[in-house]
């Protein structure tokens, strides 16, 4: 299999899609975001503010940057990505005061607080949907940018608090990167598709706030969890590793998601520390939890490069692929083209699901299954295996591969 070849990597993704357009739409609104391996839906009314953000983004992406089969394709996946927007519009955005719901449970409305995270999703959903041509999508991503602002941005630390209670009166004292990290990614994704420079300042602020300021706490490695005055909090869900969003140790797919991030802000500045960080930061991932065993790489890594969760996650899978052929581009070094190679050639091998399409979502440390839960609302959707593949198609294109 030629991982590098750009017809690979448009058939892979499209495959990606067709697991959801077969029976992912759900006429009440939005998709339905829970599916078993086979693509049969379970707990159709349960939906999370991520998953129908990353999904409309899936649409939007498919759309603009991947080559359909034919044209009436091409016009579905514009369609889908419409049928989100609204559902985003209609649904998520609450109508009795401002913000969004996070979860709904058969339907109905069970979680108003408000997360930083979301808006993060929000931006880059309305960021995509503007790039495609969608003008009207302008507003709701400058109203979305504008409660951002108003509550979460902590001017004097430069970072966006991480949670605030629905009525927007109480603001958590925990700090986290992750959500900061995907705010970076949306405001990358703004300023792609507005050219405000507003958005591409508040990116470098961010990157240079959590990966080398924060970093420096962290000898280097981007750290997960801080206390509201940004000290390093060592022992934040140690008794809870496996969560969701707020996992305890190092994580190997948030250094390399940084990579991705930093060297996709090196389309648009000059800065000489982002090609060299990303290198960093992808270089000391791999060494300390690729698994020569089992092949892929670990969940989490502690202080001392032990290994905290042996689990196999695919979005860490796909996240480092991207980040290996991104900095294969910046420095011309074949050996990360090879840590692209290695990571194709195990992911091809243990998370494609080649009956069913898309990927499974985790695997034990000897890569066996763990369920039969290919994707859940808030957890997965495809976004990274599918964003993945299409950023490296960007990759490829301009080295005219």
């Amino acid at each position: 299999m030629n991982f590098r070849s750009r017809d690979f990597l448009t058939a892979h993704s499209r495959e990606i899609l067709d697991f959801y357009l077969r029976a992912g739409r759900d006429e009440r609104g939005g998709y339905f975001q829970n599916y078993f391996d086979d693509g049969r839906v379970f707990s159709p009314g349960d939906k999370h503010l991520v998953s129908s953000c990353r999904m409309t983004f899936n649409f939007y992406q498919a759309h603009q940057f991947l080559e359909a089969r034919n044209e009436e394709e091409r016009a579905q996946w514009l369609e889908w990505a419409e049928h989100g927007l609204a559902y985003l519009r209609e649904t998520h955005k609450r109508a009795d005061a401002p913000g969004y719901v996070w979860t709904f449970k058969d339907y109905q409305p069970t979680d108003l607080r408000q997360y930083c995270y979301g808006y993060a999703f929000l931006i880059l959903a309305f960021a995509s949907s503007v790039s495609a041509g969608e003008e009207s999508a302008r507003e709701d991503l400058y109203a979305a940018w504008e409660l951002m602002e108003k509550h979460f941005w902590q001017p004097q630390q430069g970072l966006y608090a991480d949670e605030i209670s629905a009525d927007w009166s109480q603001v958590s004292a925990y700090r986290g990167q992750n959500a900061n990290m995907h705010a970076c990614e949306a405001m990358i994704a703004a300023y792609e598709a507005t050219s405000d420079s507003r958005f591409l300042s508040r990116a470098i602020a961010l990157a240079e706030k959590v990966v080398l300021e924060l970093g420096g706490k962290s000898d280097g490695l981007v750290w997960e969890h801080f206390t509201q005055d940004l000290d390093i909090d060592w022992d934040y869900n140690k008794d809870d590793p496996k969560n969701l969003y707020k996992p305890w140790g190092f994580q190997p797919g948030h250094q390399t998601e940084w990579t991705k991030l930093l060297l996709m802000l090196a389309r648009h500045s000059d800065l000489p520390w982002l090609t060299a960080k990303a290198r960093e930061l992808f270089d000391r991932a791999m060494e300390a939890a690729w698994d020569d065993r089992h092949g892929g790489l670990f969940y989490g890594f502690a202080l001392d490069q032990s290994i905290c969760d042996d689990d196999k996650y695919f979005w860490v899978q796909a996240e480092s692929f991207a980040a290996a052929a991104l900095l294969g581009e910046a420095t011309g070094e074949e050996g990360y083209w090879r840590w692209y190679e290695r990571l194709w050639e195990y992911s091809w091998a243990h998370f494609v699901d080649h009956d069913h399409g898309a990927w499974y979502r985790i695997l034990n440390a000897d890569n066996s299954k763990v369920t039969d839960k290919k994707s859940e609302a808030g957890a997965k959707c495809d976004y990274h295996s599918l964003n993945a593949c299409l950023e490296t198609l960007r990759v490829l294109r301009a080295l005219s591969v």
